[in-house]
């Protein structure tokens, strides 16, 4: 199932330069643009500010679980700091002026509120194996966390499905077990090379992405999303019809990339900043 790396940056796919179907060949129309930063701190806040916009959409999806959830970012100028949601803190409750900055160690050097210990032990771990990885998310979802009971792959039964074909694994390390020590992170962390997601039996839902946290949040609420289907179509009773593997494959290159989860998000990051200001404060 790893044997699809994802890209960042994004790798050109389409012709006139562009990395995806989707921009427009034609001139002047509105339309998202990746960012530029003319320096550090402006890149600081720009992570910070989707890192927010992360959490309250975790909260629109209903992925609140108590205090557990976590979603890190690397701090742009200290990559060895990564900035995160405050512990019991709900994600509807996360703004830019109570995320936290914590080391690999999980000693807090920027903030107030204490750290997830299970995120840190988890986080941590990948992001020191994987310098490349820039953001990473996991809930306790409802779906997710039925799905990864079953200890099996999700199957490319559906466009939306084939963005994650041959492009996440399933964990089996430590399944069941609350990861509070840091030998539980080291176990899993391998497992996170070249791929955006991960199942973790008995546990749940992970994403990474070496583009942004914008692509990281969307393609861990699409993943819960699909394996929701997955389970209402097996629900039925009848077995589902996998997409050939050749059509997946063209599917998750040019639906399921770093730039498309990015995209993705940019209609969620308008709509909360149009309907709660209060997280950039």
């Amino acid at each position: 199932m790893n044997t699809a790396a994802a890209e960042a940056p994004a790798r050109p796919l389409v012709s006139g330069g562009r990395v995806s179907i989707y921009q427009p060949e034609q001139k002047g129309l509105i339309f998202p643009e990746l960012p530029a930063f003319t320096d550090v701190a402006a890149e600081r806040l720009h992570r910070q500010q989707r890192l927010v916009a992360a959490c309250r959409a975790f909260a629109l999806e209903g992925f609140d679980y108590g205090f557990a959830g976590h979603l890190t970012v690397r701090d742009p100028e200290h990559p060895e700091l990564y900035w995160t949601n405050p512990m019991c803190v709900h994600f509807a409750q996360v703004k830019v002026s109570n995320l936290i900055l914590a080391d690999h160690k999980g000693r807090v050097v920027q903030g107030s509120h204490a750290i997830n210990r299970a995120g840190f032990v988890l986080h941590a771990a990948v992001h020191e194996a994987h310098p490349d990885i820039i953001a990473m998310c996991h809930a306790h979802t409802v779906y997710g966390t039925a799905f990864a009971a079953l200890g099996r792959p999700l199957e490319p039964i559906s466009q939306d499905a084939a963005a994650f074909f041959e492009d996440h694994v399933v964990i089996n390390d430590e399944a069941g077990q609350v990861a509070v020590e840091e030998r539980a992170g080291m176990a899993v962390s391998d497992w996170f090379k070249d791929v955006k997601a991960a199942i973790h039996q008995n546990h749940g839902l992970f994403t990474a992405s070496r583009h942004s946290i914008e692509a990281a949040a969307f393609w861990f609420i699409a993943l819960e999303r699909c394996c929701r289907q997955q389970l209402l179509v097996e629900a039925t009773g009848h077995k589902p019809v996998q997409g050939p593997a050749d059509r997946s494959r063209y599917s998750r290159e040019h639906v399921g990339s770093e730039y498309i989860g990015w995209l993705h998000f940019q209609t969620i990051w308008n709509q909360l900043l149009a309907t709660q200001p209060d997280m950039l404060t």
